[in-house]
């Protein structure tokens, strides 16, 4: 494939937001929450783990604990206990709690609303404080980076980068800010419905003009 100019990606780019959003009107995040609070443990708990997963262990989670206070009191043991089923639950529990009294000493038990305060939190990455504040507040401080969005950036020919870091800056230069949470969903719902890893449906994708991938064959991973 010819060597793609940067207007004409982001033209491209352009068309394959369009398409996914069409395709995918009611995109969103799919961990349950109520509030900021719970999308924050939420995210924190959704690390190498399916939201399904996570809303099954969050249905009774947000049932017991209803305020910061709440799992900053909670014996560390007892709040590992209540989220056992999910993977690395002894780390995630010590961050939860160690977040947690951060928001009571020093937010008012509240979840800040900005980068720099979320990510000085236990446990709170780039990749957690971009889904809680452009989630729970309609932030568009950057674009959520995980593994489906990693994935069909580069399956979609929108970056060869690997990392999070340097694939949230590469679509940044190319999705208009107002799109970048809704690109994340977007992206996520495609990876999940249609692209998958191991057997993408081109021959159905809604997308697959634009997409190198399913013209040269090469499904990048």
């Amino acid at each position: 494939m010819p060597r793609e100019s940067k207007k004409a990606k982001i033209e491209r780019t352009a068309k394959i937001i369009g398409g996914l959003r069409a395709t995918y009107p009611d995109a969103h995040c799919e961990l349950d929450h109520r509030n900021p609070l719970e999308l924050l443990i939420a995210t924190i708990l959704s690390a190498q783990c399916t939201d399904k997963q996570v809303n099954i262990v969050t249905a009774d989670l947000f049932k017991k604990y209803r305020r910061a206070p709440d799992y900053a009191a909670v014996p560390l043991d007892e709040l590992q206990e209540d989220i056992k089923r999910i993977g690395l639950f002894r780390n995630k529990a010590k961050s939860i709690q160690n977040c947690c009294r951060v928001l009571v000493d020093s937010h008012g038990g509240n979840v800040p609303t900005t980068m720099d305060a979320l990510v000085a939190l236990a446990g709170v990455g780039r990749k957690t404080a971009n889904v809680v504040l452009g989630n729970a507040f309609g932030v568009n401080d950057g674009i959520v980076v995980d593994t489906h969005v990693g994935r069909l950036a580069r399956r979609l020919g929108l970056t060869a980068e690997k990392t999070p870091e340097k694939t949230e800056v590469a679509l940044q230069k190319l999705v208009p800010r107002a799109d970048w949470m809704m690109l994340s969903h977007w992206l996520i719902f495609h990876g999940r419905r249609r692209c998958s890893a191991r057997k993408p449906e081109c021959g159905e994708c809604e997308i697959a003009p634009l997409c190198p991938s399913e013209k040269d064959g090469e499904y990048r991973e």
